[in-house]
């Protein structure tokens, strides 16, 4: 969906455009760039992706793929998901745990957890093209700080929902902090004083915007997959228990997060550098202040 921010440019040199206010340098030409440059070019983007991929492949002895790649059951693989006991030993955030009973590493830790093959593949997708904006936009701590804050808030809200209801849920993955990215991006790049052309960054943000509002749809739409029936789901070849729980609170507490960061950073971005950079952890501080409170509140309630 990101692939490409202009007609004729690779989306990271859209990127490097679009951030290059924030950094009071000169536009690059133009260039097609490898994968080992565009690393090294988005540092932060590229760790958060590697800690996922490093925690994803310390999970696999535990995995069910390889037991299905020696039955030769290669369709199930992409889909096959870890055994909540897996999960949760990884550091999946159990709501009665991380709120009831103090363990709120989890809320952070759950963020670099996945239960899929096609979990980790989608999410790391969607992280890769939205950090190729965020990072030159934030700055490698301020797209790293985004990332925890708004994937803390979507469990923090996914896990206060599982304690109000009294459901008990394991939620893992990456992609409360990327609608987090999301949702801050749809703010930033509304400034119409970023070295990029209005019309081409109104694209920009409009293809954020449809990012949220389509996961957002997909996150409602296994609700109706009871109305299915065992034959239907053998018609589509589909293995019902292999459908994921997707977590809409958490999307939704990640992009609700990461536009209220966006707002007070917004007027700072053509400031210069040492005052945006300023505004940055004022906002940051007092976002984890507040998130805080907010857990420290839940807990009382949870136990009371």
């Amino acid at each position: 969906m990101y692939g490409q921010g202009h007609a004729h440019e690779p989306a990271s040199v859209v990127a490097e455009r679009v951030g290059e206010v924030t950094r009071g340098g000169v536009p690059p030409p133009t260039r097609r760039r490898s994968w080992t440059s565009l690393i090294a070019a988005y540092p932060a983007t590229s760790t958060l992706m590697g800690i996922n991929l490093l925690v994803f492949a310390v999970m696999l002895p535990w995995s069910p793929i390889i037991p299905l790649w020696k039955a030769h059951h290669y369709g199930s693989i992409l889909t096959a998901q870890f055994n909540g006991n897996v999960l949760y030993y990884f550091g999946g955030c159990d709501s009665w745990a991380a709120i009831a009973q103090g363990q709120w590493w989890r809320l952070l830790t759950a963020c670099f957890v996945h239960a899929s093959i096609l979990h980790i593949g989608i999410n790391l997708w969607c992280l890769w093209n939205l950090g190729l904006f965020g990072e030159p936009l934030l700055g490698r701590w301020g797209l790293v700080w985004v990332y925890i804050l708004t994937g803390v808030t979507g469990n923090l809200l996914s896990a206060a929902e599982s304690v109000l209801t009294r459901t008990d849920v394991v939620s893992v993955g990456a992609s409360g902090a990327i609608f987090g990215i999301a949702g801050i991006l749809i703010v930033l790049l509304s400034n119409r004083k970023l070295a990029i052309p209005w019309e081409e960054l109104k694209s920009l943000r409009r293809q954020v915007i449809l990012f949220a509002a389509v996961n957002l749809a997909l996150g409602i739409a296994p609700q109706f997959s009871p109305s299915l029936s065992a034959a239907d789901w053998a018609r589509l070849h589909v293995n019902p228990g292999n459908i994921p729980h997707i977590d809409n609170s958490a999307h939704l507490g990640g992009l609700l997060s990461g536009l209220a960061l966006g707002v007070p950073l917004l007027p700072k971005m053509t400031t210069g550098k040492a005052s945006y950079r300023a505004r940055q952890r004022v906002t940051f501080t007092i976002a984890a202040l507040i998130l805080s409170l907010v857990g420290y509140a839940l807990s009382k309630a949870a136990r009371g």
